[in-house]
């Protein structure tokens, strides 16, 4: 037996929190009564069903490793009908992304319809580490680079920025490349973590998520997480 509102996410239809928002407004219903109370608990052979659309229990998990192009948007779907992560993996199962990058960031995410590894990826208390390369506009000089090592505060809280490195230096074109590790996902955090030390962020690519690195995947690529792989995401 376990949670409504956790086979929901499970399933791959939505997050947690949506699924609770969706049985709060009596829009789910088990074996055709509608259900409203955020503990009631279901078992496999129960019939789930979200706005009359039956929700399908039995479906195998799915893990997929994309290298982001630019451009593309970190949603199931959009609006305006541009091209979302979604739309680059050839698969059957309905699956969504694990957090996001900006429409103008490339790299890595994770898409699946595994709800529960979702959950505990994007997790603030499980500080899972992501690694970005960026281009700077402006060479960074020894003060920035002592900010850096003390913190740099955002919006009113320190950036948990757990290493960084100088990649290289072209002083002809004025330019940076560094690549930082943090471990949290506030929205435009890096962009607005150089911001606040006085440089434009041209390029952003996430290179790393956890101990999954991009590698040889092109940009619009992606592979398939091996078994052992996700197992080794949900020991964090």
């Amino acid at each position: 037996m376990e949670r409504l509102q956790k086979v929901i996410a499970n399933s791959g239809y939505c997050s947690r929190r949506k699924a609770e928002e969706l049985i709060l407004q009596k829009k789910v219903s088990v074996n055709g009564q509608v259900v409203t109370e955020l503990g009631t608990k279901i078992s496999g052979d129960d019939v789930v069903e979200i706005d009359g659309q039956m929700l399908n229990l039995n479906h195998d998990k799915v893990y997929y490793l994309l290298n982001k192009p630019r451009g593309v948007i970190s949603s199931s779907k959009d609006e305006k009908g541009r091209t979302t992560v979604v739309d680059l993996i050839n698969c059957n199962q309905r699956i969504y992304p694990v957090g996001r990058l900006d429409y103008d960031t490339t790299g890595l995410i994770i898409l699946t319809n595994d709800g529960e590894l979702a959950n505990k990826l994007m997790h603030p208390r499980n500080n899972i580490p992501k690694t970005y390369l960026a281009k700077l506009a402006g060479i960074i000089d020894k003060e920035t680079i002592d900010k850096l090592k003390k913190g740099v505060v955002v919006d009113g809280r320190k950036v948990k920025i757990i290493d960084f490195k100088i990649k290289k230096k072209d002083l002809q074109k004025e330019t940076t490349y560094i690549s930082i590790t943090i471990i949290e996902g506030r929205n435009h955090i890096i962009k607005n973590l150089f911001k606040e030390l006085g440089y434009l962020v041209d390029k952003l690519t996430r290179t790393h998520i956890d101990f999954l690195e991009i590698g040889n995947l092109g940009s619009g690529e992606y592979r398939v997480l091996s078994t052992k792989e996700v197992k080794r995401l949900y020991s964090k």
